[in-house]
């Protein structure tokens, strides 16, 4: 399930006891989204404390930074991402990003209150970012997330919609990006899907079963989305360019 450099890079982070969770491709695979991913996410603490154990876990990977910004607190706290390449012989060539601030999601310290942890056997356990946390962060401007968001909330339903938590029901209904699903949801909790409804006119088409309706819904909440991300991007990019062009 997992490509073989990632057991060291896990197991480097959790022995040198980095505050740290799987998001990104990555951990759209422990959650059933995903067959493959080429790098590694992590959302970290950017405490000076944590920083330091991110170093040296990096230096046991003999990771070296390979684009811009640098590794510097004060970029992942602006809501860049700093990327390393790993030259450990355990995980020669592979990539690892980490970020601190997230559009659209609480800040770390929530996120690690609601993570889930799994237990990958050899690799011991690992955290990752909730599923609501990392639909969340996937809602970008780019269309592969957009696919990866949809497969999330499927794997979801089908694992738990004979016996859901009410959590798991309100975060269908907020969030299910497949028409035939989400009508399907809202027919089985009508209730909920009437409290959603108001805020989500995803669902109040939903309820009165318009695929058409729910499919132009969607649409509109994807666009708003990816406007957002544009808007948050916009700045970052232009200091990342910036930087580009000093150091050139």
């Amino acid at each position: 399930m997992i490509r073989s450099p990632i057991p060291r890079v896990l197991s480097t982070f959790r022995e040198c006891g980095v505050e740290a969770l799987l998001m990104g491709g990555q951990a759209c695979i422990l959650y059933g989204g995903a067959e493959f991913s080429r790098d590694v996410d992590f959302a970290v603490l950017a405490s000076p404390e944590n920083l330091e154990r991110l170093r040296r876990a990096l230096e046991e990977l003999v990771a070296e930074v390979i684009a811009v910004p640098p590794f510097e607190p004060r970029y992942l706290e602006r809501g860049h991402a700093v990327h390393f390449r790993a030259h450990h012989p355990q995980a020669e060539g592979f990539r690892i990003d980490v970020m601190s601030n997230l559009r659209g999601v609480e800040p770390f310290p929530r996120l690690w209150e609601r993570r889930t942890t799994f237990d990958l056997g050899d690799v011991g356990a690992v955290d990752s970012l909730s599923l609501p946390d990392l639909v969340a962060s996937k809602k970008t401007q780019r269309d592969k997330d957009w696919v990866m968001i949809r497969r999330l909330l499927e794997a979801s339903y089908a694992q738990g919609a004979e016996s859901p938590t009410p959590e798991q029901v309100v975060f269908w209904l907020k969030e299910l990006r497949t028409p035939e699903i989400l009508v399907a949801c809202a027919k089985s909790h009508s209730a909920e899907a009437e409290r959603v409804a108001d805020a989500r006119p995803a669902t109040a088409a939903a309820i009165a079963a318009d695929l058409d309706a729910v499919t132009d819904a969607l649409a509109a909440e994807e666009a708003q989305e990816r406007a957002l991300d544009r808007d948050y991007w916009a700045p970052l990019r232009v200091e990342l360019e910036k930087m580009r062009r000093q150091g050139r």
